[in-house]
């Protein structure tokens, strides 16, 4: 099956109330897991790159990957591109093949965020792909997203309605108290589940994204640490919560901090158990199941998205 873009997979989420997963990569045993996952509970699934990763694993590379992926599997897979910073790395990946693209004008403005995220829609659906948008500030650290929980702000409804309407963007990622990477919450974690029912009574047919909407799965945490590693006082958004997301209108979610703990965990490991360890065959296998064995936890567990392709 060719790459499709979200539409179909979003439209069909609102109707039958799942969530679909949207996986960060950045190499080959990353993208394996992810689409072997996916295909083992008939899912639909969203592979997504931020700029960064692409410094990192370059188009060229990470295209012919998702390819091969492809090739492989017969289950709907969309490729996007994760806060994509200006209107100039949109375009490049929408020349470059990618499917769906996420302009984040969070940064700036109410207006400025408007007229960006406008000529970025007009680029992409002139060329067949869809735009998702952001509409207030999550905090939290990761890759080139770095915004201080002073700064954060949640997402009002009505300025969602009135942006949604005026950018024509297809999907629209809201703050309602989730955050980038591993430490989301210094407390209780909570979720603004009353802006999200609200965003969803103004504007019913636009699809809703949640990112910085890791687990941070503690067991994930725990491998780092007990084989050396140092992430202490770690905390995500439970599952119970994300579930709860996923049956009240959201209809994407975010995952990336997850996905770097389990290869991480899982590398770890291997050398702890084993100092003599240096093919990279032998600590990249266990790395890339433990990452299939996360996605399907959160596909079949969490998202409610197995035998929705």
């Amino acid at each position: 099956m060719p790459l499709v873009t979200t539409k179909e997979m979003f439209e069909k989420s609102m109707r039958e109330h799942f969530a679909i997963g949207a996986f960060n990569v950045n190499n080959m045993e990353i993208i394996q897991g992810i689409v072997d996952a996916a295909a083992k509970q008939n899912s639909p699934v969203i592979l997504q790159a931020s700029s960064s990763a692409i410094k990192y694993a370059r188009i060229p590379y990470l295209m012919k990957m998702v390819e091969a992926a492809l090739e492989e599997h017969d289950i709907p897979v969309a490729l996007h591109l994760d806060h994509g910073p200006d209107f100039e790395t949109c375009k490049m990946c929408i020349d470059s093949g990618f499917t769906s693209v996420m302009i984040d004008g969070s940064k700036y403005d109410f207006e400025e965020n408007v007229a960006l995220t406008k000529q970025v829609v007009d680029y992409a659906h002139a060329h067949g792909v869809v735009v998702e948008a952001e509409l207030g500030k999550l905090a939290g650290i990761e890759d080139d997203v770095n915004v201080a929980d002073s700064d954060a702000m949640y997402t009002d409804p009505e300025q969602a309605r009135e942006f949604v309407e005026r950018t024509g963007c297809d999907s629209l990622a809201i703050a309602i108290g989730t955050s980038h990477g591993a430490y989301k919450f210094k407390g209780e974690a909570k979720l603004r589940f009353d802006i999200l029912a609200k965003i969803k009574e103004l504007i019913p047919n636009t699809p809703i994204v949640l990112h910085g909407a890791s687990t941070v799965i503690p067991e994930l945490v725990e491998m780092c640490n007990t084989y050396g590693g140092n992430i202490p006082g770690a905390k995500g958004v439970p599952d119970e919560m994300l579930h709860e997301a996923s049956l009240s209108g959201v209809s994407k979610i975010n995952v990336d901090t997850d996905l770097r703990l389990a290869m991480t965990g899982a590398i770890r490991k291997v050398f702890a158990e084993d100092p003599s360890a240096f093919d990279p065959r032998k600590y990249l296998t266990p790395a890339r199941a433990l990452v299939e064995e996360t996605v399907e936890h959160k596909i079949r567990d969490v998202f409610g998205s197995s035998n929705k392709a």
